[in-house]
């Protein structure tokens, strides 16, 4: 049995708006043993004890030289912050599992992608939605015929006070990988970016709530083409949220719709109605077979490390993207979420905007990979 070492880069010097638990995605999995690198010293006995970390470092390039990992998990739910530490990682032959969004430049990512071919590295990236038992059966369903022929899926972000570019970023980016998930990388794009109900210009800029990169617009509406007929729209308005959640995927079919929001439960309904749902479809909930398996000598989860969030999708998903990742790393294949697949979440979120300013559809792969707001 492989004895794998984790370095785990998770600054809690760096604030943001919370995080997805993606420091304990190794813990209590059977040999692995864990470092930490953490420029915060303060109350950092509790902070190893909870990943089991077994070394403390302050700077990942010197755990990277001291310890030569296997795998780095970098932790920061901020894009800024992972291209400098994935480029060490891979330069040092390390597998690697990051926070979502990969990054925010097009460009980096496709750098990223290079250096993992280059190095022969798996990258693993937490769109915990691929790993997630009710998005599995989602896919398996359409599969299966459940609905019949799949015609469009409806996609929306949670649509807060970040409603629009940086919800996109932010949270739409799960919502386009699960389309990416379900039908595969989309033909083309057609949308339209707003800001107070005008089409931006190339020179708007939309404040953000944290570094996120260029952003632009308070409304967000987005139609892809994917293989054989699918049609997948994606919205975002700012302020919609009302203490109800709206952010989810709703996937319509010739006989009928499934459809999962994302709120504490994340149920599964399916209505087998072939009527449009908007004409009051009746929806029944959809059991769940667990089919993903553990290692032996896997250790039970504890869910009270992940707070007031829905903690068993959180938990459950990290810790399964891990195991994913250690399984792709041994078979020498792709993880489930790898790199290629976050570049295109990536990727569709530049086709919006550029299509928006071009008033056009815009074709994948993008032939410009900079920006399309500029620099």
């Amino acid at each position: 049995m492989k004895k794998w070492k984790v370095g785990v880069v998770f600054d809690t010097k760096q604030k943001s708006k919370g995080d997805h638990g993606t420091h304990l995605s190794f813990t209590g999995l059977p040999d692995v043993e864990q470092v930490l690198v953490d420029q915060n010293c303060d109350n950092l006995a509790p902070r190893m004890e909870q990943i089991g970390a077994s070394r403390h470092y302050t700077d990942y390039r010197e755990m990277l030289e001291s310890e030569q990992p296997d795998i780095v998990s970098v932790c920061s739910r901020l894009p800024g912050d992972h291209y400098e530490i994935i480029k060490a990682a891979a330069e040092s032959n390390c597998h690697i599992l990051c926070e979502k969004p990969l990054v925010a430049s097009l460009q980096e990512a496709d750098e990223i992608e290079q250096l993992a071919a280059k190095h022969n590295i798996r990258i693993a990236v937490a769109h915990l939605a691929r790993h997630a038992l009710v998005f599995r059966t989602v896919k398996a369903m359409i599969e299966g015929g459940d609905i019949g022929a799949p015609l469009t899926v409806y996609g929306r972000g949670k649509e807060d006070e970040r409603g629009g570019g940086e919800d996109m970023m932010v949270l739409g980016t799960h919502i386009l990988d699960l389309f990416t998930f379900l039908f595969g990388t989309p033909e083309y794009v057609f949308s339209d970016v707003r800001f107070e109900d005008r089409p931006i210009t190339v020179k708007d800029r939309t404040p953000t709530t944290e570094p996120i990169g260029l952003c632009a617009g308070d409304s967000v509406w987005a139609s892809f083409k994917f293989n054989g007929g699918v049609n997948g729209l994606f919205e975002s308005r700012r302020g919609l949220y009302k203490n109800k959640v709206r952010m989810g995927i709703t996937v319509v079919g010739t006989e009928g719709a499934i459809s999962v929001r994302y709120d504490q439960d994340r149920n599964l309904r399916l209505t087998r109605s072939a009527l449009p749902p908007e004409d009051e479809s009746q929806y029944e909930a959809v059991d769940l077979v667990e089919d993903r398996t553990l290692p032996a000598g896997t250790q039970p989860l504890d869910y009270e490390n992940y707070g007031p969030q829905p903690a068993h999708y959180f938990a459950d998903g990290n810790r399964f993207a891990a195991i994913n990742l250690m399984q792709a790393i041994e078979e020498n294949r792709q993880p489930v979420c790898s790199v290629h697949d976050a570049t295109i979440a990536l990727e569709m979120i530049y086709g919006v905007y550029a299509s928006s300013l071009e008033r056009k559809a815009v074709s994948f792969p993008l032939a410009t990979r900079s920006h399309p707001l500029g620099e």
